[in-house]
Order: structure tokens, then C-alpha cells, then sequence
């Protein structure tokens, strides 16, 4: 591991900002983006702060993503959301380590999974697989669940068997395990 020291130029921001708004920016070695294939065509970084340290990581997506957690014999699924026939997102979801990499084929919020959110958590994607099924506290529940042959409620196994349609709209999910 390389370690190394490094001063933050902070300056005051302009445009727009508020009154008193800065920007912070770090120079980090040419070295290190090499070794990371980071470059003018790849070049989007996504940071993670835990209230201690910042990572930074290369945005991976899509195809390189699941290809890098199936090497490490991760559970990668894949789910495609359509709006009728069009593909608004694509989801490529790891459940070993329960990371995400979301790609939009749609601008319009209402028909993207996770609305305006570029790097959805893991809860996102709980919380949208619930929404796309029966509601949890609904009466009768137990009646429907026996109706698609499950004993237990299930987001993924529901959406199998109803591909997350709800009657309100014509939003719906096909699953893949990659």
C-alpha cells in the first residue's frame, strides 16, 4: 500500500455559490490513476464518505460491474424495469455484498427506478423491490401469498411470479441471475 501526504487547495467558489462557499480539491499521483485505468474515456470516480474517510473508487457499471463480482463468486442479478415495453433501468444487483451499479435509460424521474437518485444504497433497492410488491401490512396477505405458492412474504420471490406489476401503473421488472 502507498502512502502519501497531501495539502488540500481550497478556494472560494464562484458563480452561483452561496455566500462563503468553497471548493476543495486534492492532486493525486499520475501513478495511481494509471493503476486504477483511470483516463480521459474513463474517467468518473465515486466517492464514499463514513463520517471518518473518503474513498475513491473507479465507476464501474453495467456488464464490468457483474464480470468483477462473478470473479469473486458474488450473487449478481440483474433486473431490467420497463415502463410497458421501454427500458427505463437497468439494475445490476450484487446480494454477497449488497452493492448496486444503476444505469437510466430514461430522464424522467417517475419512470426511473429510483427517481433521481444516481447511486441508489442497497435499502433503495429493498425498499423499491417492496413497492413493486403486496403491501406487507395488507389484509389478507396470507391469501395472496398462497395464491402464487409462497409461505413466507418474499420481495424477489413475489416479483417473480408478478414481475412487480402494480395496478396503478404499467411499470414492471424482469429478473435474471447472472
Amino acid at each position: 500500500m502507498d502512502k502519501r501526504k497531501a495539502k488540500v487547495n481550497i478556494s472560494h467558489a464562484g458563480g452561483t455559490a452561496a455566500q462563503g462557499a468553497r471548493t476543495f480539491k486534492v492532486t493525486l499521483p499520475n501513478t495511481w490513476m494509471d493503476d486504477m485505468n483511470i483516463n480521459m474515456e474513463a474517467r468518473e470516480l465515486e466517492l464514499t464518505y463514513d463520517g471518518k474517510q473518503i474513498i475513491i473508487n473507479k465507476c464501474v457499471e453495467g456488464e464490468e460491474f457483474a464480470l468483477l463480482k462473478k470473479e469473486q463468486a458474488h450473487d449478481v442479478r440483474l433486473f431490467y424495469y420497463y415502463d410497458n415495453n421501454l427500458l427505463c433501468t437497468e439494475i445490476y444487483a450484487d446480494f454477497t455484498d449488497k452493492t448496486l451499479s444503476v444505469k437510466n435509460y430514461s430522464t424522467d424521474p417517475v419512470k426511473t427506478a429510483f427517481g433521481k437518485k444516481t447511486l441508489p444504497s442497497w435499502n433503495d433497492l429493498q425498499t423499491f423491490l417492496e413497492e413493486r410488491c403486496i403491501p406487507r401490512d395488507r389484509a389478507g396477505l396470507q391469501e395472496y401469498l398462497e395464491i402464487y405458492g409462497l409461505f413466507e412474504y418474499d420481495p424477489l420471490e413475489i416479483i417473480k411470479k408478478t414481475s412487480g406489476r402494480m395496478a396503478e401503473d404499467d411499470h414492471w421488472l424482469e429478473m435474471k441471475v447472472i
